[in-house]
């Protein structure tokens, strides 16, 4: 069977595209497979201050390395992969617009962000509702908004939101934020933001089609809070349900990877936000790209 390409990676996020440019770089014949924008979660982040050899860096950082793909001449496809299907020596990938045939997969397809699943929350998505401060933060310049969440996300987006509204109320469930100490500085420092803990969103109310106000739970109390955006950070489910016929081995739906990045199925390796592992850094997920397509690159070759 002559196969459209070698290897097919799944997911243009950092890891994605870093394990393309490792194949294409010894000559594999690749592909990039993506349903969204390049860069994945990185596009939704305002600033990252820990990646090493930059003091800060956000969305320009997956705009740097997809200009690498491109200088390449990878080949990159619009494709929402819906199903994987096992052929002989090799995989047909099925996406909902067409079926692309290769001898190897690398699955980068990375986490979606949660939802409160709280009432009104997807009537108001785009109309108040928003997981992404970057994209939307703008459009509450000298508005009142909240952010909802306890992590490294919730408390970047906080800070950044401060910077452009008139007030931002940081929900937390917890009695403590989870979020590294020097965020948690940054944010105390910040004047126009309002903390509550151990509170959670009970449902959304809208006015005309837009978030006008959110019923949140302190003490068994119910309160009305006055607001103009909300933004959610309460961490990730992994994309991964395409996975479902093709028997790759998940736990909480996220792929267990052997050390080489080799899922249970032989041929399939995956990295990223979407495998199971202790740590979900930017820096992370770069080594696991290039660990995945060297482990393609030695298979290919012996085979």
């Amino acid at each position: 069977m002559k196969f459209d390409y070698d290897c097919v990676v799944i997911g243009a996020g950092v890891s994605g595209m870093t394990a393309a440019i490792y194949l294409k770089r010894a000559e594999i014949k690749v592909a990039l497979l993506e349903k969204g924008a390049p860069g994945g979660q990185i596009n939704k982040t305002s600033t990252i201050e820990n990646y090493p050899g930059f003091t800060g860096i956000g969305p320009d950082l997956a705009m740097k390395i997809f200009e690498q793909v491109t200088n390449l001449n990878i080949p990159y496809e619009y494709a929402d992969v819906v199903d994987i299907k096992k052929v002989e020596n090799g995989f047909e990938i099925i996406g909902t617009n067409k079926t692309i045939t290769t001898r190897k997969i690398i699955l980068a397809t990375g986490r979606e962000p949660n939802k409160l699943h709280a009432p009104n929350e997807d009537e108001l998505t785009g109309r108040g509702v928003s997981w992404c401060a970057v994209c939307d933060g703008p459009l509450y310049k000298d508005k009142v908004v909240a952010v909802v969440g306890s992590g490294n996300s919730a408390l970047e987006e906080g800070i950044y939101l401060s910077n452009i509204c008139k007030k931002v109320i940081m929900l937390n469930r917890s009695k403590q934020f989870k979020g590294s100490k020097i965020l948690q500085s940054k944010l105390l420092e910040k004047e126009n933001i309002e903390i509550h803990y151990e509170t959670t969103v009970e449902s959304l109310t809208e006015k005309d089609g837009i978030l006008d106000k959110m019923i949140v739970k302190h003490d068994n109390k119910e309160i009305k809070i006055d607001v103009d955006g909300l933004f959610i950070y309460i961490g990730f489910t992994p994309d991964t349900n395409y996975l479902d016929n093709i028997g790759v081995k998940r736990d909480k739906n996220y792929v267990i990877v052997d050390q080489q990045l080799r899922t249970n199925i032989p041929g399939i390796y995956a990295c990223g936000d979407i495998i199971k592992k202790d740590y979900y850094q930017i820096s992370n997920a770069v080594g696991e790209g290039a660990e995945a397509a060297l482990a393609v690159i030695a298979e290919l070759e012996n085979n």
